[in-house]
């Protein structure tokens, strides 16, 4: 029987949210640097990768179990880090650590989240990793490491894709800001979505759990331009856990990355939202990972590259193995799982992707996410328009 109101896929979870989220706060988790060019052609070239099948092995048996650095992961998937998910539902970042928690998967903790660091690492049980974004002010950044090294994270993320902050017309055109400043579109907005806004009132305003007191301000538009090599060099050297480097695009970048002492390098075009003319990332991933000269036969081999923009399945997850990646990240599609039905959607989307993964690996003939060789992955010479 039909039921609209159940996920089966990430265009279903998308569906549900827009009915529910004021106008507003949806165009800011869909939403796209310019005309949404970036994300829509890396969606193309995902879609269009093609996966080879093997037929008559024995694939009752399969695991989707994998690792990242030296632990051991349920899934081979983890969360991203993003700003502010509690616009999605009210205690959305709890719940993304309550899945880390229940999968032994990294949820990374953002600069700018709706819920303290402490607290977060605390609820995913030691599964969570803290994003930085360098705002200009480094005595700010370092008290934000130091209460992360504190607390007990072993992972630091440092994103240095937002040099300034992309323009993405729909947040311009709704008059999105944080906090929020309400006018006579934004009270009618929320007006024509009393679910949303009842609750939110009722469980109290997303605010930048990160900031206050001797933390400062945190201002998203702020320019984070300062941040250049020797920044990072600093970086290194005060951070004594595994350092990982987010929202590389370019081969040179991520070679020089590596030998400045970079942990892992996480390719990412922050889902389409900074620079619509750049560089596709799944593309990118590819050839990141044949220009540091260690293309894998076996998963696992090599200098560990993380990836995230434009997964929306568990096909999508294969092919970002099978391009090179060593870990994958998700974000959209689980902020959209949340807003539609809450901690509920949220389970309801991890248990699609687990059937897509392993039922993906039944028709490849695999039985492990371990099996995946670049070989599997082709590309059809047609264009990307068609």
């Amino acid at each position: 029987m039909f039921t609209p109101s159940n996920i089966h896929t990430f265009a279903d979870a998308r569906r549900l949210a827009q009915k529910k989220l004021p106008w507003m706060v949806y165009d800011y988790i869909d939403g796209s640097a310019g005309e949404g060019f970036a994300d829509s052609l890396n969606r193309q070239v995902i879609a269009k990768a093609r996966l080879k099948t093997q037929v008559l092995r024995n694939v009752e048996t399969r695991s989707l179990a994998h690792h990242v650095f030296d632990k051991s992961t349920n899934l081979p998937f983890g969360i991203a880090p993003m700003g502010m998910c509690n616009l999605s539902t009210p205690g959305a970042d709890l719940m993304l650590a309550r899945l880390a928690a229940s999968h032994n998967i990294p949820v990374g903790v953002s600069t700018a989240a709706s819920t303290p660091l402490e607290k977060m690492i605390e609820v995913a049980c030691g599964n969570a990793w803290f994003q930085l974004y360098f705002g200009g002010d480094e005595s700010v950044s370092n008290k934000l490491i130091d209460r992360a090294e504190a607390c007990g994270y072993e992972v630091l993320t440092l994103t240095v894709d937002v040099a300034e902050v992309g323009r993405r017309p729909r947040e311009l055109r709704r008059g999105f800001k944080m906090p929020f400043r309400i006018g006579p579109s934004q009270f009618f907005d929320f007006a024509m979505h009393p679910r949303w806004s009842l609750n939110t009132l009722f469980r109290g305003a997303p605010t930048l759990a990160n900031f206050g007191g001797d933390t400062g301000h945190f201002d998203r538009t702020k320019s984070r331009a300062g941040a250049d090599w020797e920044f990072l060099a600093r970086l290194r050297e005060r951070w004594q856990g595994k350092l990982v480097v987010k929202g590389v695009l370019g081969a040179d970048d991520a070679i020089k990355l590596k030998n400045q002492g970079v942990d892992a390098i996480q390719v990412s075009s922050h889902g389409g939202r900074q620079l619509e003319s750049a560089p596709l990332a799944f593309n990118a991933l590819g050839d990141i990972r044949e220009a540091l000269g260690d293309i894998r036969e076996a998963l696992g081999e090599g200098f560990p590259l993380f990836y995230d923009s434009g997964i929306r399945n568990g096909e999508d997850i294969i092919k970002a193995y099978a391009q090179g990646a060593s870990f994958v990240m998700l974000g959209r599609p689980l902020l959209f799982a949340m807003a539609a039905k809450g901690e509920a959607g949220l389970l309801e989307l991890c248990d699609v992707y687990q059937q897509e993964l392993s039922i993906g690996l039944a028709l490849m003939g695999l039985t492990s996410i371990n099996e995946i060789q670049s070989t599997m992955l082709t590309t059809e010479p047609y264009s990307l328009n068609k």
